[in-house]
Order: structure tokens, then sequence, then C-alpha cells
């Protein structure tokens, strides 16, 4: 396959690097709408070559095209991408809003393209663990979940909005918590096989004075810094998230969730997680807490040598390794001492893609999960607006097992 990256933002960087490295992609090439940076990429990763437009993409004869341009930006690049024939990995969110979600779930289906979400938290050591345990029943019905996304501003954010958003970055360093959900809500229904039918969301209004949630500023009138949300789910368990911009909260795991079951109970922290098991009858208080932080722990942690532009506090994001319930046996062998990120996901997140693209089969987080992981947010931000009203979040369903080829 030929792959064209759209954006060569301070992201972008790690996946051309492993897409120049896997042994079933042809060519990768890139786009930017700053074309100095597109050229320091081709150059620096020795790229097939460089576009001068998005439009010149499509024209090509790339089959595929990555997304990575600002979050705002996705979903009206990604339904071009879709009409013009091309498979389609985007970052997330998916878009910003239901009608944007609901013509790109749309478009796949009726062009039978893989569409894939890059959501990191789906590939989560603990959203991992969580999936397969719940799937054996180990935790019983899984009623309550919780998903945080807690990433503080002056924790690497001013720094890389003042990087993509040039002299007007403010305008959007507001962006709305809620509409950049799927790292909370991802994780969560990543592990339980449910959606979200309804939510009521409270947002807090940012107080720090500075321009950024400033409602006049915000390109979306936004003054809410800091969000929760609490969703009922189709399998009549209840869901709540977390997105919070202004916390005094500086290391540790930025997502993190945890899973109440009528029979166990996993707990994740900033700094580990505990796995409490109960017995039955007069056993009861004999149940045991274990702590499985190691499961969870990425190991061979590496700091790529070409990420010195990036704010040290953001490091965690692009440097991690691999932990020990990620299974690596499916990867590319090319892949082993590759430079990894986001607690070990950008390799099967690459990997993935290409898979789906190469064999003709739905990605793990196809356009019908990802409307699930994005949708609930995009409802929930609305809520927040109409003080905390209870809204029902659309669904459109499982989608196909395999694309309409």
């Amino acid at each position: 396959m030929k792959i064209g990256v759209i954006g060569t933002g301070q992201f972008a960087r790690s996946f051309i690097a492993l897409w120049q490295l896997h042994p079933d992609v042809e060519a990768v090439y890139a786009c930017d709408v700053v074309p100095e940076r597109a050229k320091e990429h081709e150059e620096k990763y020795g790229l097939a070559g460089t576009f001068d437009s998005f439009e010149e993409v499509l024209a090509s004869d790339v089959d595929s095209v990555a997304i990575m341009t600002q979050r705002w930006t996705h979903g009206p690049l990604v339904l071009q991408a879709l009409e013009a024939g091309k498979n389609v990995y985007s970052a997330v969110p998916m878009a910003i809003s239901v009608d944007e979600i609901k013509a790109i779930v749309q478009k796949v289906r009726q062009t039978g393209l893989i569409y894939m979400m890059g959501e990191t938290s789906y590939y989560n050591p603990a959203v991992v663990w969580a999936r397969s345990t719940i799937a054996k029943g180990e935790l019983g019905r899984v009623f309550y979940s919780e998903g945080d996304y807690v990433h503080d501003m002056d924790n690497g954010f001013y720094n890389a909005y003042k990087y993509s958003g040039g002299e007007d970055w403010k305008k959007t360093a507001s962006y709305p918590p809620m509409l950049y959900p799927t790292h909370a809500v991802g994780g969560v229904l990543g592990a339980v096989p449910s959606y979200a039918t309804s939510v009521s969301c409270i947002g807090i209004r940012d107080d720090r004075g500075d321009g950024v949630f400033d409602a006049d500023v915000s390109l979306w009138g936004n003054e809410f810094s800091n969000m929760t949300a609490l969703f009922e789910l189709a399998d009549g368990g209840t869901m709540r998230t977390n997105e919070f911009r202004r916390v005094g909260y500086w290391k540790g795991h930025e997502s993190r969730f945890r899973f109440y079951g009528t029979d166990a109970v996993m707990e994740q922290s900033g700094q580990g997680a505990t796995y409490s098991v109960k017995t039955e009858g007069e056993d009861y208080a004999k149940g045991e807490t274990l702590d499985i932080s190691d499961l969870f722990y990425t190991h061979g942690h590496q700091v790529p040598t070409d990420f010195g532009d990036i704010d040290p506090a953001l490091l965690q994001s692009f440097a991690s390794g691999t932990a020990k319930v990620q299974d690596r046996s499916r990867l590319p062998k090319e892949f082993d001492g590759a430079h990894n990120g986001h607690e070990g996901s950008h390799h099967f997140l690459a990997d993935d893609f290409v898979r789906a693209v190469t064999t003709k089969t739905q990605p793990p987080v196809s356009a019908w999960k990802a409307a699930r992981f994005t949708l609930p947010g995009v409802v929930a931000h609305e809520s927040a607006k109409q003080g905390g009203a209870r809204l029902p979040v659309p669904d459109f369903g499982d989608g196909p097992a395999n694309p309409n080829w």
C-alpha cells in the first residue's frame, strides 16, 4: 500500500517512521499546509515524496491517507478522501458534530473503503487487560465504569497549541474538552461491549483569565476547561468520564480506567492499579485485593532523538515501551526496537491500519466503533451548554463484519 500523510506536526512523525519500516507499505508521502515541514520529513525519513496540496494527494495513485491535521478539521477531510476512493486513517477525534460523524459512517458503508480511527486507549494496557478479563466473565456483570483523560494545560499543552495555532493560538487552545472524548470514552467502550444511549454533563467554567477558555476569544465560544459526564449504556450499566484541562496533576497515567463488576473490581489511579475479587458466602470478607500495576507498566522506554522541539512534559506521550499484557507477537519484526508512544499503542495502531487495508478487513476501531467512541462526547458538550440536560446519544449500529468490497 501507499500512504499519504496529511499534516506533519509533532505527532505525525511517530507514525511516518513506523510505516516506513512496515514490510507491507510500499511508499509514504507527506503533505502539509506549511510545505517546509513536509520537505523536512521527506529528507529526515527518506519519504517517497511530498505533495503541495491535499487535492494533489487525492488525485495521485496513493491508495490510503492518514489525517494528522488539527483535531477540529478531521471530519471534512475524511469525507473528501473517502469520496476520492482513499482508505483513511484518522487521528482522534473522528469529527466534532453528529452530522459529520453520521456522514462518515454512511460514506464508509457506501464505498466499502477502510476507515480506522487511531484511538490510543483501545491499546492501553489497562484496557487490553479489562477487555480480556470482562470477556471471560471474571468481573461478573460490569454495571459501572469510569474513564478519565486528565491533562493540565500547563503540562505541555500551551506549547503544543502555540506550535500548531500560530499567532491566534488562543482561539483554538480553548478547544472544548468533551469534543476530545475518545481517550476516556474509548478506553471504557474498548473493554465493555456496549455503547452510550444518553448523557448528562456538567461543565466547569474557567477562571484563569489568560484568554484561553474565554468565550469571547474561543473559536467555539467555549469557556469550559473541566467537564464531567454521566452516561447511560445500552446494557443497563453506566459510565462516567472526566475531561480535565485545569488540574493540579502532573505525572502518571493521563488516561486511567476503573471497572466495577458484581464479582470483581479493577481500579486504576494515576500511579498504579488494583484488582479486588470477592468470595461467596461466609468467606466474603476474605476476598483478595491484588496489586496489578506491573501488568500495565511499560518497559523499555525510548526517547527519539528527533523530538527535541517537543515540550519535555509531552514526551511521555511520544516515548514508551511495551507492557506485559500487550502481545507483540503479532507485530512486524521490523518494529522491534523502533520508537513507541502512548503506553505502547503506536506500534499496534500503525500495524492495524496496514493490516486492515492489505487484508480488506475491518480494523478494531472501525467507523462504527469510532462513532461510539466520539458521539458521546459531542452530545455531552451540548448537554453542558444546556446546564446538564439529559440528552439522547445517537447510535449507528455495529457496522458490517467486513467491508463491502
